[in-house]
């Protein structure tokens, strides 16, 4: 065997290892955390102030002025 051949092995193996260390951290983070549920966007008609807020929540007062907002539609 030549040297340039052990060496490419060496490193083959190597980031092969990395790779899968890596694919399997990341089954476990995603089978083990709780899924993450995505925030409602809302834009204040008052002051313009842009916030968010739990997703079940139809309309949000504002932080800022008190005022009540429906979400962004994008």
């Amino acid at each position: 065997m030549s040297p340039e051949f052990i060496i490419y092995a060496w490193t083959f193996g190597t980031l092969a290892v990395f790779a899968l260390l890596a694919l399997w951290n990341e089954h476990r983070r995603r089978t083990f955390e709780p899924a993450r549920q995505p925030d409602t966007i809302f834009r204040c008609e008052k002051c313009a102030a842009v916030y968010t807020d739990d997703p079940a929540v139809e309309r949000s007062r504002c932080p800022q002025c008190g005022q009540t907002n429906h979400p962004v539609e994008f």
